[in-house]
């Protein structure tokens, strides 16, 4: 929360004539906050998923398809992320233009640790967000050039306050980078190759998979293999897991993860809550005695 003041403060959202503005659609908190950037007092996109939801279980309800139905511009993380989008604006949105980030927005692309499929969670990379800022502006241009010069300068606001964001976080991460712990499922590998942090597993290693005994049994092995210093919950989904794997260790059960922001408000201010959170949660459980 701290940053999340400083970073609106550096976003200095420039007005501008709000004639013919893009009728916008995204899918859910990270994207919706990095399009309100660029986007200004120019308007406000809509968010597809509803307060606390989780994208990877997004089914579109009737109200939302004259959403899309109706849209100009849809900036979306992919159909990997929310695979019932991807047919939902094929048939919906045929006049709209439907801006996969994940795809068409630039920054790297990762897969999951075992191997098996695009990893989605590319909004954990800030490298990732400084080119979708980029993007979304570019786009935002193409669609509304009156006021091509008020998405540029927000664009160009937003990412310099990401940048110093950025410079802030990989300093306080940096004193716990040697330090190994395991996630509840495999959606923070961008976050950690961009710091440089030591994930050494994750509960769950897929988006659709449940541990059964012989994984269960094979994480416990791996937390003293390892040597894992904390291991961590994730919002919205259910911790016991977590509990079943640490108990009779001496690993540390940290704070639970927000990777998706379900919990967080949406608006300008989330991507860098976010952020900063995870940064929290790391440093506090990785960094205590």
């Amino acid at each position: 929360m701290r940053y999340t003041i400083s970073f609106l403060l550096a976003t200095c959202l420039v007005s501008a004539a709000r004639a013919d503005v893009p009728r916008v659609v995204t899918d859910f908190g990270p994207v919706q906050s990095l399009v309100q950037q660029v986007m200004g007092d120019l308007g406000t996109p809509v968010m597809l998923l509803s307060a606390g939801g989780d994208p990877h279980d997004f089914q579109l309800r009737p109200s939302q398809a004259a959403t899309l139905a109706e849209a100009d511009l849809i900036f979306w993380d992919g159909p990997e992320l929310t695979p019932s989008l991807a047919e939902a604006i094929a048939s919906l949105a045929e006049t709209a233009r439907s801006v996969a980030l994940l795809h068409e927005g630039g920054g790297k692309v990762r897969t999951f640790a075992d191997g098996e499929g695009i990893d989605p969670h590319a909004w954990l990379d800030p490298a990732n967000a400084q080119a979708w800022l980029g993007t979304i502006a570019a786009e935002l241009s193409a669609r509304d050039p009156e006021n091509s010069a008020a998405y540029a300068a927000n664009a160009a606001a937003a990412r310099a306050a990401l940048a110093a964001l950025d410079a802030t976080l990989a300093a306080q991460l940096a004193p716990v980078r040697d330090k190994p712990f395991v996630v509840f499922h495999d959606a923070l590998g961008y976050f950690a190759d961009h710091y440089g942090l030591n994930v050494a597993g994750a509960v769950e290693l897929g988006d659709a998979s449940t541990p059964g005994a012989a994984q269960l049994s094979s994480l416990r092995a791996l937390l003293a293999d390892a040597r894992a210093v904390c291991i961590f919950p994730e919002a919205g989904r259910d911790p016991k897991f977590i509990a079943t794997v640490a108990e009779g260790s001496p690993v540390r059960i940290g704070a639970g993860q927000d990777v998706e922001a379900i919990t967080l408000p949406p608006g300008p201010g989330l991507y860098a809550a976010l952020l900063t959170g995870l940064a929290d949660t790391l440093t506090a459980c990785l960094s205590a005695d």
